[in-house]
Parts: structure tokens; C-alpha cells; sequence
């Protein structure tokens, strides 16, 4: 799946979310987060550890985070479907759990 099969739009969860613009299968790979690592915090940091992040770069630095998440990071950066997410539905991840 490519970039184009999201888009970013009004979040309820915070400011602007990634939403799915067609269906996502479960499993699929949704796409690979891009950014700089750092070791500030900022906006669109994602903490990889405790002392690593990534400045995300894309669409991608717009999934918000949710304690039900029908998204996953993997340490390979990949972002991969949880579940089946619908065309409209807001991609979404759990900050506090560790990638896969």
C-alpha cells in the first residue's frame, strides 16, 4: 500500500489524524515511517527507546495514538493493520506499547 491510500483530515482524537482512504486488510503493511532520529523531543517525535526517536517526516507523523490501536510500528518501521480498517477510519496507535 502506498501513501495514497490515506489522507489526513480533522482528527476527534487531536488536531489532524491519518484516516484510510480505501480498505486496509489485516496485516497489510500500511507503509514505512521516514524521518531524522533524535534524541529531543518535539513534535512528531516517535520514541523508539528511551533515549532514540524519530522525527517523522509524511503523512505518517499524523497517526494519533489510541489505547484500542488498529495500527503497529515495527522496529523496522513499517506500519502494519492490526485489524481491518475501514475507508474513513482513523489510523491509530498505541504510543506506550512497545514496536513489533
Amino acid at each position: 500500500m502506498s501513501e495514497s491510500g490515506v489522507f489526513i483530515a480533522d482528527s476527534h482524537i487531536h488536531g489532524k489524524g491519518l484516516f484510510a482512504r480505501t480498505l486496509i486488510p489485516a496485516g497489510a503493511v500500511i507503509g514505512t515511517l521516514r524521518g531524522e532520529h533524535t534524541t529531543t523531543d518535539g513534535e512528531h517525535v516517535l520514541w523508539l527507546n528511551s533515549q532514540h526517536g524519530l522525527q517523522v517526516h509524511g503523512d505518517f507523523r499524523y497517526i494519533n495514538h489510541s489505547a484500542e490501536p488498529n495500527a503497529v510500528y515495527y522496529d523496522n518501521l513499517e506500519v502494519a493493520a492490526l485489524r481491518d480498517i475501514h475507508p474513513g477510519e482513523e489510523i491509530t496507535h498505541d504510543y506506550d506499547a512497545n514496536s513489533g
